[in-house]
C-alpha cells in the first residue's frame, strides 16, 4: 500500500454495538489499562506539543479509562480536562478532577470553539465516520488551538485483530483532512518509547487551528 491510501473499508456499525462492546471491555485491564507510563512517547508528545495546560480547557476524545488524561493532570495540576468516552464503565475510572463526559465522537455536546487543546490518542480508529470526526475535533477546537492524533497506519493493516467497524488512516490522507480546519498540519511516524526508532505502527498529526 502506498502512503496516503484511503483507509480500509469497513461495514457500518451499529452505535450501540459499538458500546457494548467498550462497555465489556472495561473490565478487560490487560488490553484496556486504567494506567499508563508516563514516559511513553504518545503522551510525551502531546505534553510538549501543547505546552503549559494549566488554567486551559483540554478534550480527551475517546479518553477510554483516561491513563493519558490522568497523566497530563498530574503534569498540568490546574488544567481543566474533560474525558469523553462512549462507554459510561471506562469513563467511571477517569473521575475528578478529570470532567468525565459521555459522547460520541461525531457529535460533542459543546459550542464551537470551546477548547483550548484537544487531542484523539487511538480513538478515531473506531469512530466509523472518520472526516465526521475529524471535522468535529476542528470545531471545538479555538482559533489558534492545538490538537494532536495519534493512530495507527493503514499501510500496516492486518498486524492485529480488530473490529470489524475498526479503520486506519494513510498519513496523507489525515493531514488532508486536517487541512480543512486547521493552517498548520504536520505528521510524524513515531514509537511508544522516544529512544525506538518507529516501526511505521503509529503516526502522529499535529495541527494548529
Amino acid at each position: 500500500m502506498r502512503r496516503g491510501q484511503p483507509t480500509k473499508a469497513a461495514p457500518v456499525a451499529d452505535l450501540a454495538e459499538i458500546r457494548q462492546s467498550f462497555e465489556q471491555a472495561a473490565g478487560d485491564e490487560e488490553h484496556f489499562p486504567s494506567t499508563i507510563d508516563p514516559r511513553i512517547y504518545h503522551v510525551q508528545l502531546i505534553s510538549r506539543f501543547f505546552g503549559n495546560m494549566n488554567h486551559k480547557l483540554t478534550l480527551d476524545a475517546g479518553c477510554g479509562k483516561g491513563r493519558f488524561a490522568r497523566v497530563l493532570q498530574d503534569q498540568n495540576p490546574n488544567a481543566h480536562i474533560v474525558a469523553l468516552d462512549l462507554a459510561l464503565a471506562m469513563l467511571a475510572h477517569a473521575g475528578p478532577p478529570l470532567l468525565p463526559c459521555c459522547g460520541t465522537l461525531t457529535q460533542y455536546p459543546f459550542r464551537d470553539g470551546s477548547f483550548d487543546f484537544v487531542y484523539a490518542t487511538e480513538s478515531l480508529e473506531h469512530a466509523v465516520e472518520i472526516e465526521a470526526a475529524v471535522a468535529e475535533l476542528c470545531r471545538v477546537l479555538k482559533p489558534g488551538g492545538r490538537l494532536v492524533i495519534i493512530d495507527k497506519n493503514v499501510e500496516h493493516w492486518g498486524r492485529f485483530k480488530t473490529p470489524r467497524w475498526e479503520r486506519w488512516f494513510g498519513r496523507q490522507e489525515m493531514q488532508q483532512m486536517l487541512e480543512k480546519n486547521c493552517r498548520e498540519v504536520s505528521s510524524d511516524f513515531i514509537s511508544y518509547w522516544e529512544d525506538v526508532e518507529p516501526d511505521g505502527l503509529f503516526l502522529a498529526w499535529k495541527a494548529v487551528k
